[in-house]
């Protein structure tokens, strides 16, 4: 019997060495627990991986100084690029074919599936049944990551999402050379990038975004992670459900709960300052 046809489309494949080192460092800082809970070795995928393996390499990598026993699987829908990858398999690092029904062997279920830069180049409305897909394979505590980021890594944004849906966005910049913090807004994950828009939620953070590093201009004297700090510390002031602090805004990064980004949702119950 043939085995089943992966789930998804082929994707432009483009990438960079050290394109998701944002991403990467999120997973093994702030995300580090969910590899080390369960008792034998934590399984993360790469989904969709691209032309180049670099990213799955550079992943398990960046990984093993959390969990020395992690395995990362990178799996892509393209069986040119799985067969290019395979030379470089090792200990804790293989490829195979598949897509977000995410196979694994022993119909085992990951800790962590990263796919960035995938659904960016679906529809929107394609964007629900992906993630149900991939929530319905992963392990007890399991994440799905879903980010966007551009060609050198320096914008990076990403979804969170567990067995019962998103929980969180995060958003990192690279700090210097920053001027306007809603540039990233055409890096938002694909469930986000067109909501974009006055009314919706998304939009109102963007605008809040901007609001509070303009108010905070004198601190620019610092320097500009102290000017980003002091945003941040403005943004919770005024209400917004920040679910990190100091140690990642000096990374350029901020993590919001997901209730308040949530499209469609009433922009009427996100902070707003007078």
């Amino acid at each position: 019997m043939p085995a089943p046809r992966p789930v998804g489309a082929i994707t432009r494949g483009t990438t960079n060495p050290n394109r998701l080192r944002r991403v990467d460092r999120w997973l093994a800082g702030p995300q580090a627990w969910r590899l080390r809970a369960p008792d034998e070795p934590p399984v993360v995928v790469d989904l969709g991986y691209g032309a180049s393996p670099v990213t799955a390499v550079e992943l398990r990598d960046r990984l093993t100084r959390v969990r020395p026993d992690v395995q990362v699987v990178g799996v892509e829908i393209d069986p040119a690029r799985v067969a290019a990858a395979k030379p470089l398999e090792r200990q804790g690092l293989s490829f195979r074919l598949g897509g977000f029904e995410v196979p694994l062997d022993d119909d085992r279920r990951p800790q962590v599936v990263r796919a960035f830069n995938v659904l960016r180049q679906y529809d929107e409305t394609e964007v629900a049944a992906a993630w149900r897909t991939v929530q319905d394979r992963l392990a007890p505590d399991g994440l799905l990551v879903d980010g966007t980021c551009d060609e050198l890594g320096r914008l990076s944004t990403w979804v969170a999402v567990d067995a019962d849906g998103p929980l969180s966005l995060s958003l990192s910049w690279r700090l210097r050379g920053l001027t306007t913090p809603s540039d990233i807004a055409e890096r938002l994950p694909k469930a986000l990038i067109h909501r974009n828009v006055p009314g919706e939620p998304v939009h109102g953070w963007l605008t809040a975004l901007d609001q509070a590093w303009a108010r905070n201009a004198h601190h620019a004297a610092y320097g500009v992670r102290q000017r980003f700090l002091a945003a941040m510390g403005a943004l919770r002031a005024d209400g917004w459900p920040l679910l990190d602090g100091p140690a990642r805004w000096r990374l350029g990064e901020v993590t919001l709960a997901w209730s308040a980004v949530t499209p469609g949702g009433d922009p009427a119950q996100t902070p707003q300052r007078a």
